[in-house]
Protein backbone atom coordinates (compact mmCIF):
# COMPACT_ATOMS: atom_id res chain seq x y z
CA UNK A 1 0.00 0.00 0.00
CA UNK A 2 1.51 3.33 -1.04
CA UNK A 3 1.87 5.67 1.94
CA UNK A 4 2.73 8.94 0.15
CA UNK A 5 1.00 11.32 -2.25
CA UNK A 6 1.32 9.92 -5.75
CA UNK A 7 0.56 13.34 -7.23
CA UNK A 8 4.04 14.44 -6.15
CA UNK A 9 5.52 12.01 -8.70
CA UNK A 10 3.11 12.52 -11.59
CA UNK A 11 4.97 15.40 -13.23
CA UNK A 12 8.36 13.69 -12.94
CA UNK A 13 9.53 11.71 -15.99
CA UNK A 14 11.31 8.33 -15.74
CA UNK A 15 13.23 6.11 -18.17
CA UNK A 16 13.31 2.33 -17.68
CA UNK A 17 16.19 0.43 -19.32
CA UNK A 18 15.91 -3.38 -19.29
CA UNK A 19 16.83 -5.88 -22.01
CA UNK A 20 14.36 -8.64 -21.11
CA UNK A 21 11.06 -7.75 -22.76
CA UNK A 22 8.80 -9.46 -20.26
CA UNK A 23 10.53 -7.91 -17.24
CA UNK A 24 10.62 -4.48 -18.88
CA UNK A 25 6.91 -4.63 -19.75
CA UNK A 26 6.11 -5.51 -16.15
CA UNK A 27 8.27 -2.70 -14.74
CA UNK A 28 6.89 -0.12 -17.17
CA UNK A 29 3.32 -1.08 -16.28
CA UNK A 30 4.13 -0.69 -12.59
CA UNK A 31 5.86 2.65 -13.12
CA UNK A 32 2.76 3.88 -14.93
CA UNK A 33 1.01 3.77 -11.55
CA UNK A 34 3.43 6.40 -10.22
CA UNK A 35 4.37 8.53 -13.26
CA UNK A 36 2.55 10.10 -16.19
CA UNK A 37 5.66 10.02 -18.41
CA UNK A 38 7.36 6.61 -18.55
CA UNK A 39 9.89 5.91 -21.32
CA UNK A 40 11.53 2.55 -22.04
CA UNK A 41 14.60 1.14 -23.76
CA UNK A 42 15.94 -2.39 -24.32
CA UNK A 43 19.68 -1.72 -23.83
CA UNK A 44 22.20 0.93 -22.84
CA UNK A 45 22.69 2.32 -26.33
CA UNK A 46 18.98 2.76 -26.92
CA UNK A 47 18.63 4.01 -23.35
CA UNK A 48 21.20 6.74 -23.92
CA UNK A 49 19.42 7.88 -27.07
CA UNK A 50 16.15 8.06 -25.12
CA UNK A 51 17.89 9.87 -22.27
CA UNK A 52 19.32 12.51 -24.63
CA UNK A 53 15.96 13.03 -26.32
CA UNK A 54 13.63 13.09 -23.29
CA UNK A 55 16.00 14.19 -20.48
CA UNK A 56 14.09 12.23 -17.81
CA UNK A 57 14.38 13.26 -14.16
CA UNK A 58 14.88 9.61 -13.12
CA UNK A 59 16.61 6.67 -14.84
CA UNK A 60 15.90 3.10 -13.67
CA UNK A 61 18.33 0.68 -15.31
CA UNK A 62 19.29 -2.96 -15.11
CA UNK A 63 23.04 -3.63 -14.96
CA UNK A 64 23.63 -6.73 -17.07
CA UNK A 65 22.44 -6.04 -20.62
CA UNK A 66 23.65 -6.85 -24.11
CA UNK A 67 24.77 -4.06 -26.44
CA UNK A 68 26.03 -1.64 -23.76
CA UNK A 69 25.35 -2.71 -20.20
CA UNK A 70 24.05 -0.57 -17.36
CA UNK A 71 27.47 0.52 -16.12
CA UNK A 72 28.59 1.80 -19.52
CA UNK A 73 25.21 3.47 -19.94
CA UNK A 74 25.55 5.30 -16.60
CA UNK A 75 29.14 6.32 -17.37
CA UNK A 76 27.91 8.07 -20.53
CA UNK A 77 25.28 9.97 -18.56
CA UNK A 78 27.60 10.97 -15.72
CA UNK A 79 30.22 12.34 -18.12
CA UNK A 80 28.07 15.44 -18.50
CA UNK A 81 25.14 15.08 -16.08
CA UNK A 82 25.26 14.84 -12.30
CA UNK A 83 21.63 15.89 -11.73
CA UNK A 84 19.57 13.02 -13.15
CA UNK A 85 18.57 10.55 -10.44
CA UNK A 86 19.86 7.07 -11.33
CA UNK A 87 18.46 3.89 -9.79
CA UNK A 88 20.17 0.60 -10.59
CA UNK A 89 18.32 -2.69 -10.60
CA UNK A 90 20.72 -5.49 -9.68
CA UNK A 91 20.78 -9.13 -8.66
CA UNK A 92 24.09 -8.61 -6.84
CA UNK A 93 24.69 -7.56 -3.25
CA UNK A 94 28.49 -7.97 -3.32
CA UNK A 95 29.96 -4.92 -1.52
CA UNK A 96 32.92 -4.56 -3.88
CA UNK A 97 30.62 -4.69 -6.90
CA UNK A 98 28.25 -2.10 -5.43
CA UNK A 99 31.18 0.15 -4.51
CA UNK A 100 32.08 0.40 -8.19
CA UNK A 101 28.57 1.63 -8.88
CA UNK A 102 28.65 4.09 -5.98
CA UNK A 103 31.77 5.62 -7.49
CA UNK A 104 29.64 6.43 -10.53
CA UNK A 105 27.40 8.52 -8.28
CA UNK A 106 24.43 6.18 -8.39
CA UNK A 107 21.60 7.53 -6.25
CA UNK A 108 19.84 4.28 -5.30
CA UNK A 109 20.00 0.49 -5.73
CA UNK A 110 17.16 -1.99 -5.85
CA UNK A 111 17.94 -5.67 -5.44
CA UNK A 112 15.94 -8.02 -7.63
CA UNK A 113 13.17 -9.04 -7.65
CA UNK A 114 11.49 -5.67 -8.01
CA UNK A 115 8.18 -5.07 -6.22
CA UNK A 116 5.99 -2.12 -5.27
CA UNK A 117 7.20 -2.14 -1.67
CA UNK A 118 10.79 -1.53 -2.81
CA UNK A 119 9.64 1.12 -5.26
CA UNK A 120 7.63 2.87 -2.55
CA UNK A 121 10.69 3.02 -0.31
CA UNK A 122 12.90 4.43 -3.07
CA UNK A 123 10.37 7.01 -4.27
CA UNK A 124 9.72 8.20 -0.71
CA UNK A 125 13.46 8.79 -0.35
CA UNK A 126 13.57 10.66 -3.64
CA UNK A 127 10.67 12.88 -2.61
CA UNK A 128 12.20 13.59 0.78
CA UNK A 129 15.42 14.69 -0.95
CA UNK A 130 13.36 16.76 -3.39
CA UNK A 131 11.90 18.91 -0.64
CA UNK A 132 14.31 21.58 -1.83
CA UNK A 133 13.33 21.01 -5.48
CA UNK A 134 10.06 22.06 -7.08
CA UNK A 135 8.68 21.06 -10.49
CA UNK A 136 7.45 24.38 -11.86
CA UNK A 137 6.62 22.98 -15.28
CA UNK A 138 7.47 19.84 -17.19
CA UNK A 139 11.29 19.53 -17.20
CA UNK A 140 11.70 22.86 -15.36
CA UNK A 141 12.96 22.39 -11.80
CA UNK A 142 13.44 25.08 -9.16
CA UNK A 143 16.26 24.14 -6.78
CA UNK A 144 15.67 26.21 -3.66
CA UNK A 145 18.86 25.16 -1.92
CA UNK A 146 21.16 26.04 -4.83
CA UNK A 147 18.95 28.97 -5.86
CA UNK A 148 18.82 27.99 -9.52
CA UNK A 149 16.57 26.63 -12.25
CA UNK A 150 17.40 23.38 -14.02
CA UNK A 151 15.90 22.91 -17.48
CA UNK A 152 15.39 19.69 -19.49
CA UNK A 153 18.84 19.62 -21.09
CA UNK A 154 20.37 20.21 -17.64
CA UNK A 155 20.85 23.89 -18.42
CA UNK A 156 21.40 25.68 -15.11
CA UNK A 157 19.97 29.19 -14.65
CA UNK A 158 21.17 31.10 -11.54
CA UNK A 159 18.61 33.17 -9.66
CA UNK A 160 18.74 36.09 -7.27
CA UNK A 161 17.12 35.50 -3.88
CA UNK A 162 14.06 37.60 -4.64
CA UNK A 163 13.57 35.81 -7.97
CA UNK A 164 13.75 32.43 -6.23
CA UNK A 165 11.32 33.60 -3.52
CA UNK A 166 8.84 34.86 -6.12
CA UNK A 167 8.84 31.56 -8.04
CA UNK A 168 8.45 29.59 -4.79
CA UNK A 169 5.50 31.79 -3.78
CA UNK A 170 3.99 31.39 -7.24
CA UNK A 171 4.26 27.60 -6.89
CA UNK A 172 2.75 27.62 -3.39
CA UNK A 173 -0.28 29.43 -4.82
CA UNK A 174 -0.47 27.41 -8.05
CA UNK A 175 -4.13 26.49 -7.52
CA UNK A 176 -5.16 30.12 -7.21
CA UNK A 177 -3.94 33.68 -7.78
CA UNK A 178 -0.86 35.10 -6.13
CA UNK A 179 -2.10 38.54 -5.11
CA UNK A 180 -0.12 41.76 -5.11
CA UNK A 181 -0.75 42.05 -1.37
CA UNK A 182 0.75 38.62 -0.67
CA UNK A 183 3.78 39.34 -2.84
CA UNK A 184 4.44 42.54 -0.91
CA UNK A 185 3.93 40.86 2.46
CA UNK A 186 6.07 37.78 1.70
CA UNK A 187 8.84 39.19 -0.49
CA UNK A 188 9.19 42.90 0.24
CA UNK A 189 8.35 42.27 3.93
CA UNK A 190 9.05 45.55 5.76
CA UNK A 191 9.56 47.61 2.61
CA UNK A 192 7.04 49.23 0.32
CA UNK A 193 6.57 47.42 -2.99
CA UNK A 194 6.14 49.79 -5.90
CA UNK A 195 4.40 48.78 -9.11
CA UNK A 196 7.61 49.47 -11.02
CA UNK A 197 9.69 47.25 -8.70
CA UNK A 198 7.28 44.32 -9.08
CA UNK A 199 7.04 44.64 -12.85
CA UNK A 200 10.84 44.82 -13.08
CA UNK A 201 11.19 41.67 -10.98
CA UNK A 202 8.71 39.71 -13.10
CA UNK A 203 10.35 40.95 -16.31
CA UNK A 204 13.80 39.85 -15.10
CA UNK A 205 12.49 36.40 -14.18
CA UNK A 206 10.72 36.00 -17.52
CA UNK A 207 13.92 36.93 -19.33
CA UNK A 208 15.71 34.09 -17.53
CA UNK A 209 12.99 31.48 -17.99
CA UNK A 210 13.30 29.15 -21.02
CA UNK A 211 9.48 29.13 -21.18
CA UNK A 212 6.97 31.65 -19.90
CA UNK A 213 5.17 30.13 -16.91
CA UNK A 214 4.04 33.40 -15.30
CA UNK A 215 0.57 34.60 -16.28
CA UNK A 216 -0.74 38.07 -15.47
CA UNK A 217 -4.15 38.34 -13.83
CA UNK A 218 -5.17 41.99 -14.42
CA UNK A 219 -5.69 44.02 -11.23
CA UNK A 220 -5.19 40.93 -9.05
CA UNK A 221 -1.73 39.40 -9.37
CA UNK A 222 -0.11 36.42 -11.07
CA UNK A 223 -0.68 32.73 -11.52
CA UNK A 224 1.49 29.78 -12.55
CA UNK A 225 0.84 28.36 -16.01
CA UNK A 226 0.02 24.67 -15.64
CA UNK A 227 1.31 21.77 -17.75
Amino acid sequence: MTTFDLEELKDISILCVEDEDGIRDSIVNTLGYYFNNVYEASNGNEGYEMYEYYKPKIVLSDIQMKDCDGIEFVKKIRQKDENTIIIMLTAYSNEEYLLELINLNINHFILKPLNTKKLDEIFKKILSKNDECIVLFENLILDLKKRELVYKNNEVIPLRKREKDFLKLLYDNKDGILSYEKIECEIWIDKEMTSYALKSLVKEIRNKLPINIIKNVPQEGYTLVKN
